[in-house]
């Protein structure tokens, strides 16, 4: 029968049973990824885990003071979750970034009560987060190197806007010389406002051209473009074309009917040829500029619109005022802004340019395809006036394509006749040739404008649909050689 133990036995027995678990929850905890540590209320590092040591490996932390040995500091930190902790009695945590080596720490800290529910200690458990910091810097990073990119692409994409606006805006007004540049500089400059425009240029500069360019870059671009041709308009029926008239105003208005200036409202209304306005609808018109308001013809019903206007003339208007044919306070109201549109033989430059714009779309027309054109021709061109301008060089370009038998344009005797007159031959027969004659001249012709190359994709035999020892032997029976 055994020896029922003495009190001071069981003191020892216990005493020894406290520090045996002990030692096994630090053996335990020492072992953990998650670095551990008491602090006491003074601050002071009471304990810590293998892994807080290695942690903070440039030194024993038990007895430092937290802050002292952890991050070099005089005072707390700030937003210290063990004094919140220590404070209020509940769990805080926060994330740090050591001063020392530069890693980041999620720490959590919990308290350590007594009987009576005070903090005696806190319990702090410290996870390293350096590589999961890295990774969400890495993230904000490229997540703002990526809304940079998109304001970047954006930006590029209105500035892309702008310039695919701009070619479409002038699409069909082609050139690079200085003359045509000013006037694109000019359409640019009051595009963006709403003053009245007058454009002055010869017929066939393209001025109708230049009045959509404006109104496509306008604010008033999604709203009408309406034209009207003050020379196309008999002069009894022009008011009623321009402001509308009521059912029964005249003979033949069987129904109401609105006028371009209402058709135009909040847009654009282009008025052409403006100098051949009758006198008495220029009084009108004038009060329309003025304050937007006007009746429909056979109407009292007071209307008033928005209307932006742009007027064109081939005409010296001074000199229609200096003859009494054109009001000078309409004058004065139209020529707010002027354009001048210069005529083609003032930009000559520019006339290869328009020849490779046009061809693709008249050839297209007429379902013929061409892709040479000679360079004697294109001098021919260039050395012509152009009185008719621009719309004269389209027409003949079209009916150069229309006579055209193969690839390459023929103009040497489409414009010949514009550009010098010949003398009449009383004698009808006079001016008729041999067919050797005229086959010797067209050969000749070639020739010069290949520069004289026989064969080559370039050559004169490809021109004349021959092959190259065919024409050789016809320069030979012609007695046709090289100068």
């Amino acid at each position: 029968m055994s020896q029922k133990p003495t009190d001071k036995q069981l003191k020892q027995r216990i005493k020894q049973f406290d520090h045996t678990d002990f030692e096994r929850m630090e053996t335990i905890l020492s072992v953990l990824n998650t670095g551990l540590a008491l602090i006491n209320p003074d601050m002071t590092i009471a304990w810590v885990n293998d892994t807080i040591r290695k942690i903070l490996s440039w030194g024993e932390p038990v007895g430092e003071i937290c802050y002292e040995f952890c991050e070099k500091r005089t005072e707390p930190c700030e937003g210290c979750s063990a004094l919140m902790t220590f404070g209020d009695g509940q769990i805080h945590e926060n994330v740090r970034q050591s001063p020392i080596d530069g890693k980041w720490h999620h720490i959590v800290s919990v308290p350590v009560k007594d009987e009576f529910g005070t903090v005696v200690q806190v319990l702090e458990s410290t996870s390293d987060i350096t590589a999961f910091k890295q990774t969400e810097e890495a993230r904000d990073r490229a997540l703002k190197e990526l809304e940079a990119l998109k304001n970047r692409l954006e930006e590029e994409n209105i500035y892309l806007k702008s310039e695919i606006r701009d070619a479409r805006l002038f699409s069909d007004i082609v050139g690079q010389s200085n003359a045509l540049l000013y006037v694109l500089s000019r359409i640019k400059q009051v595009a963006e406002t709403d003053a009245t425009v007058l454009i002055q240029g010869e017929t066939g500069v393209g001025k109708e051209l230049v009045s959509r360019a404006i109104h496509a870059s306008s604010k008033r671009s999604d709203r009408p473009f309406i034209k009207v041709n003050c020379a196309a308009l008999p002069k009894d029926l022009i008011e009623s074309e321009l402001f509308g008239h009521e059912r029964g105003a005249f003979t033949g208005a069987l129904q109401q009917r609105k006028g371009r200036f209402e058709l135009a409202d909040g847009g654009t209304l282009f008025l052409d040829e403006i100098s051949e306005m009758p006198l008495e609808t220029q009084a009108k018109f004038l009060h329309v500029i003025e304050d937007g308001k006007f009746e429909r013809v056979g109407g009292s019903r007071t209307l008033k619109v928005d209307v932006r206007l742009i007027a064109a003339t081939n005409q010296d208007l001074k000199k229609k005022i200096a003859g009494g044919r054109f009001r000078p306070d309409l004058y004065y109201r139209l020529n707010v802004y002027p354009i001048s549109v210069p005529p083609l033989r003032k930009r000559r430059e520019d006339i290869p340019l328009l020849v490779e714009h046009f061809i693709p779309q008249i050839a297209s027309q007429i379902g013929k395809q061409i892709d040479q054109v000679p360079v004697q021709m294109m001098e021919q061109l260039k050395a012509y006036d152009w009185p008719g301008n621009v719309r004269e060089l389209k027409n003949v370009l079209e009916r150069a394509i229309i006579t055209a038998s193969n690839s390459v344009l023929p103009l040497q005797d489409i414009i010949a006749p514009a550009t010098k007159s010949r003398p009449e031959n009383t004698d009808a027969t006079a001016s008729l040739s041999t067919l050797d004659d005229v086959e010797r001249r067209h050969i000749l012709t070639v020739l010069k404008a290949t520069n004289w190359r026989i064969s080559g994709s370039n050559g004169a035999a490809k021109i004349l649909g021959l092959n190259p020892s065919t024409l050789r032997s016809r320069l030979k029976k012609l007695n046709i050689k090289r100068p």
